[in-house]
């Protein structure tokens, strides 16, 4: 369904209308590794600072993510501007992945069910709920050129 409305959502996000969707939205221009291929995608994300975070959901049925499993460049429009960065995948099985997936669902505890797991804020993420975050989605983090 998101794919349909990623043409309009990618136009409203490049206009001077970005803001009605910029607040948690994003586009990422990626170059496939093996095709060579430059697509552009609307993310979701949060930033600290130069640190720009993606949860990638339903991340096995996507492929995009999968370009950063080394650290590779990448070009964004982040509330009306153009950065670059470098982007590169958070491995399931290390703190940072914890981390991340924590802070999203802390302030976005609804996100839970989009990610597979059943989350509540008072008890935290357990070490199943990481588990089966590590099966379900992915986190790309960029670091942002000043």
């Amino acid at each position: 369904m998101f794919r349909r409305f990623n043409p309009v959502v990618s136009a409203v996000l490049r206009s001077p209308f970005h803001w009605v969707l910029s607040f948690g939205l994003m586009l990422i221009t990626v170059t496939g590794r093996r095709t060579g291929r430059v697509y552009t995608i609307p993310v979701g994300y949060q930033r600290e600072g130069d640190v720009i975070t993606i949860l990638v959901s339903e991340a096995p049925s996507k492929q995009w993510w999968r370009n950063f499993h080394d650290p590779a460049p990448v070009r964004l429009r982040v509330r009306g501007k153009d950065l670059e960065g470098m982007a590169e995948v958070i491995p399931p099985d290390s703190a940072e992945f914890r981390l991340q997936s924590e802070r999203t669902l802390r302030r976005l505890p609804f996100m839970g069910k989009t990610f597979g797991i059943d989350y509540d804020r008072r008890r935290g993420l357990t070490d199943l709920h990481v588990a089966e975050l590590g099966q379900n989605i992915a986190i790309v983090q960029i670091n942002c050129r000043s």
